[in-house]
């Protein structure tokens, strides 16, 4: 996945053009393959705390604000999650706002509030201070959320850390160099991937300076935006990109494997049979057939995806369960030809890499019969551009077979878009190094949305 920071100079006061220019922003990003695109410290009013004070009613804002719809429109056709930095209307019966942190998701909706936790100065005398740590999951990914002096406190970043979080997100208005800079001891110190947006222009704070960046788990600075001067025509506006596709939770992490399993006894059903109405791809054989079966659940799930797809487009079904024999025979070939390419990786290392690609047979989603590999095709049946082919290895397509990659052409972007979407808001969720496998109820599909265990445990088909 690509992420972007985006530094911009706001219109005092004026949310509604603000909020444009953060929808122009998510469109550009998304041009430029970012699936997610973070915004300085009350970027939606500019870091004027005498300006909010004065109307605290109307430069607050509520997650469902129809000021925001226009940055929740960019994030809906576009398909790129935001953070919106904001006046956070109180919650409940609180008297004070928050400096706050929208997550609006690529279907437009909230995926978390967060509210800055440590403020500063005359913020203490606005704002109410926030209670719970930010935490998402975006594209197999754990990130973290805090806002500028929240980032003076080690331990906000070491709890991050803790919580299995990979990439972490600041939302600033530092007024100096020699502040950001210190951005770099703090991804080195805890392992973390960290993407500072930072505010631009004059306010109650020094001056926000710009520089908004990426910084590497190493501490390497991989990414700058320019610094702001106060001269110059128009209003700065830059984005900054990185990419943390190597922060992507693989199904060889043990996060996955201490998932416990509570199996549901949910029946294995042929799609071809219980479904006429999902086509099923015709090059697609095995002596048992056993590519065709898939739990219930997830075949009730697959139809309703189908029936949210844009007129002249339908799921094309490829491949679903796998025997547990077939999967670890899948796995060691594959751990093998990584092996010959890389004879000095060690087995760990070769585990690892292996499960971008396959499943360790030990979790294997496939296996329970909960995964399913498919693609769109025309209303005819005729394959559309998602890319790569199904099933094209990191290798083989240079990694274009994330489902975030960068690159791709304008219509796999929008395919793979369309795709998400659907399977999205059926309940399904992707493996995000293969764009075409998604899942549920597995062992995958519990970490990734909080269940507390997976339905579904690896299984052997009746009569075989």
């Amino acid at each position: 996945m690509i992420i972007a920071a985006a530094q911009f100079l706001p219109v005092p006061g004026d949310i509604e053009a603000n909020a444009a220019r953060m929808a122009g922003l998510v469109t550009e990003a998304a041009g430029r393959g970012a699936g997610l695109v973070v915004f300085p410290e009350l970027a939606l009013t500019h870091y004027d705390l005498d300006l909010i004070a004065a109307d605290p009613l109307g430069m607050t804002v509520t997650e469902d604000d129809a000021r925001l719809a226009p940055v929740r429109e960019a994030c809906r056709a576009t398909g790129v999650a935001a953070v919106v930095n904001a006046a956070g209307r109180a919650c409940g019966d609180g008297p004070r706002p928050a400096i706050s942190s929208f997550v609006i998701g690529p279907d437009g909706a909230l995926v978390t509030r967060y509210d800055k936790i440590h403020l500063f100065g005359d913020e203490k005398a606005l704002f109410a201070p926030g209670t719970t740590e930010g935490r998402f999951t975006l594209g197999g990914i754990r990130f973290a959320l805090a806002t500028c002096f929240d980032n003076s406190f080690p331990e906000v970043p070491a709890r991050a850390a803790a919580d299995g979080c990979r990439v972490y997100l600041a939302s600033s208005f530092h007024g100096a160099a020699e502040r950001v800079a210190r951005y770099a001891q703090q991804a080195r110190d805890h392992g973390l991937h960290v993407l500072l947006a930072n505010g631009l222009g004059t306010g109650n704070a020094p001056a926000g300076c710009g520089l908004s960046g990426a910084w590497l788990p190493s501490g390497e600075r991989v990414a700058a935006a320019a610094e702001w001067t106060g001269t110059g025509p128009g209003d700065g506006a830059e984005l900054v990109l990185t990419d943390v596709r190597d922060r992507i939770t693989l199904m060889a992490d043990p996060a996955v494997a201490a998932i416990p399993v509570e199996e549901c006894g949910e029946p294995l059903v042929d799609v071809r049979t219980a479904a006429p109405a999902l086509r099923v791809a015709e090059n697609r054989h095995d002596a048992l057939g056993n590519f065709a079966f898939l739990r219930e659940g997830v075949l009730q799930r697959l139809l309703a995806a189908q029936e949210s797809l844009p007129d002249g487009l339908r799921l094309q079904f490829v491949e679903g369960y796998r025997p547990p024999g077939l999967q670890r025979h899948y796995f060691e070939e594959y751990v093998d030809e990584l092996r010959a390419a890389h004879p000095h990786w060690d087995a760990a290392r070769l585990h690892r890499a292996a499960s971008r690609y396959v499943s360790p047979p030990e979790i294997a989603p496939h296996s329970a019969g909960g995964a399913v590999d498919l693609t769109l095709v025309t209303a005819e049946g005729d394959e559309v551009d998602m890319g790569t082919p199904i099933n094209a290895s990191p290798e083989e397509s240079d990694g274009a077979c994330y489902t975030a990659a960068p690159d791709l052409t304008p219509a796999a972007r929008a395919h793979r878009r369309v795709l998400n979407a659907a399977l999205t808001a059926a309940g399904l969720v992707n493996y995000p190094t293969e764009w075409w496998h998604w899942s549920y109820g597995d062992r995958y599909w519990a970490l990734a949305t909080g269940a507390e265990h997976a339905l579904y445990g690896p299984m052997e088909r009746d009569g075989q």
